[in-house]
């Protein structure tokens, strides 16, 4: 039994320096403009300090050059492949057949990963992809388990696998979706999705036999989101999923805050050591409530467990987290009250936990008192009123800086 990658998506060098003290083993950033997320850019100097940084732990980043790409654009292609030849990036995640060719030749050093935006979901396409270069394949979210376990016994041992195991699903063929050029001129396949499936709408049907009478379809006060998928969880199956023999967990969400990702690698990095020093006693149940604080929308193992997706009820969940939201991140923990940057309106006699690296279970307190962080004045709370707002707090237990705190609301 191998122990997987866990891998983990990044948006600045902040998130990266977050993603990995929390335990990712590698992570995954967009390139400037060649990549799906193009509003969780990295600039070329951030991407730098970015691999420099995870190479000095001995972690690992992958870029990616995943967009369907025009004529037009493969001179920048071109441009960005020898640039990331030269900073020596562990790999690239690419899924047009044209753009692969082009990074073979301008990035030789550098390991191809095949998206899955590329659709791989048999064995047959995985040989084609390996017999093209590539290092890496990820396995389109549309697979269940059985599906999974005869690809992996029909390729090349030296062929990675890699698989999404939680996070947002696309409403398109693993994420390869128009609707977003089509309503709003931004394509998500040249990587400025408006997330248009997420949007709410109101539907109406035509009544029978009265042409031009339009009736609402039911929806709540919140409106209807018809295309709005619930968002994967596949830590439940983690055994299973180390089981198969997948070289790399990934997690989704580039454009996700410190907080989000703290948490959700943090629970993961948990399960899966957890699960490896003892499979016997492998619960999923504590490491889904630590997941739970943190999900936007229910949860479901998708097409995992189930083909026919009977499985897409087995966790309930509303459109928005009650419970819990970002408090702050510590960035001063020299001196005996903690400079907290904070992330949302934090105040005397608030429930909080520190999200502890390496730890599942929160250390939980209640904040007795605040203080100014430039004039040291005692106050009774403190609003996020510009970038980088910060105050100052006694915590119970000592703590590091970047480390993540939760607010109960």
């Amino acid at each position: 039994m191998k122990k997987p990658e866990l891998l983990a998506p990044v948006g600045s060098f902040e998130k990266a320096k977050t993603a990995f003290l929390y335990g990712a083993d590698a992570i995954y950033v967009g390139t400037s403009s060649l990549s799906l997320r193009t509003r969780a850019e990295i600039d070329d100097a951030d991407l730098a300090k970015t691999i420099e940084y995870a190479h000095s732990l001995g972690k690992k980043v992958y870029t990616t050059i995943n967009i369907y790409a025009w004529d037009d654009r493969y001179e920048e292609v071109a441009k960005q492949a020898r640039m990331l030849n030269d900073l020596k990036v562990d790999g690239i995640i690419v899924a047009d057949g044209g753009v692969l060719e082009v990074l073979k030749k301008e990035a030789p050093d550098v390991d191809m990963h095949i998206s899955t935006q590329a659709n791989i979901v048999s064995g047959h396409s995985a040989n084609f992809w390996y017999k093209n270069g590539a290092k890496r394949v990820v396995l389109a979210r549309e697979l269940n388990k059985n599906q999974i376990r005869e690809l992996v016994d029909t390729i090349p041992d030296d062929l990675e696998t890699e698989m999404f195991i939680h996070g947002a699903i696309c409403f398109g063929y693993s994420g390869r979706c128009f609707l977003s050029d089509f309503l709003a001129g931004r394509s998500a396949n040249l990587g400025d999705c408006a997330q248009s499936c997420r949007w709410e709408y109101n539907v109406y049907v035509e009544e029978h036999n009265k042409p031009g009478n339009l009736m609402p379809v039911e929806y709540d006060d919140k409106g209807t989101y018809i295309f709005s998928s619930k968002d994967l969880c596949l830590i439940k199956e983690i055994p299973e999923i180390i089981d198969l023999g997948i070289d790399s967990l990934k997690i989704e969400g580039r454009l996700k805050t410190e907080y989000y990702l703290a948490s959700v690698v943090n629970a993961y990095r948990n399960a899966i050591d957890d699960y490896m020093a003892d499979p016997e006693h492998y619960d999923y149940k504590k490491y889904l409530a630590e997941l739970e604080k943190v999900k936007t929308r229910g949860l479901t193992t998708f097409y995992f467990n189930d083909r026919n997706n009977k499985d897409f009820q087995e966790y309930e969940g509303k459109q928005y987290n009650p419970n819990f939201e970002y408090g702050g991140k510590v960035i001063d923990s020299s001196g005996s009250k903690v400079i907290i940057e904070i992330k949302n309106k934090l105040m005397v006699g608030d429930k909080m936990e520190i999200i502890i690296p390496g730890k599942l279970e929160p250390f939980k307190f209640e904040i007795k008192e605040l203080w100014d962080s430039e004039t040291d004045e005692q106050i009774p709370y403190v609003n996020p009123g510009k970038a980088g707002q910060s105050v100052k707090m006694e915590l119970p237990i000592e703590v590091k800086n970047g480390w993540i705190l939760r607010r109960k609301k």
